[in-house]
């Protein structure tokens, strides 16, 4: 794979995060407003939890990038 094929994938990766933790933070919001019919509460919190997922999976992965660069200066010391 070339290195601009990384970074773009990289970089959607990231636009994908922000989307998703944006579209889960609408999601909540409209929650707190008011009353939601039970099936389109049923609907909004499985979707509330796929996004769940997806950024709590993104923010693994910029823990272990964060670690592996961490690692490999200290190895470099």
């Amino acid at each position: 794979m070339s290195a601009d094929k990384k970074a773009n994938d990289k970089d959607a990766k990231r636009a994908g995060f922000e989307a998703d933790l944006e579209r889960l933070e609408k999601l909540v919001a409209s929650l707190e407003e008011g009353e939601v019919p039970l099936d389109e509460l049923v609907s909004k919190y499985e979707q509330g939890m796929r996004l769940l997922r997806s950024c709590q999976e993104g923010l693994k992965a910029a823990e272990l990038r964060i670690s592996e660069l961490g690692r490999r200066e200290e190895s470099q010391e």
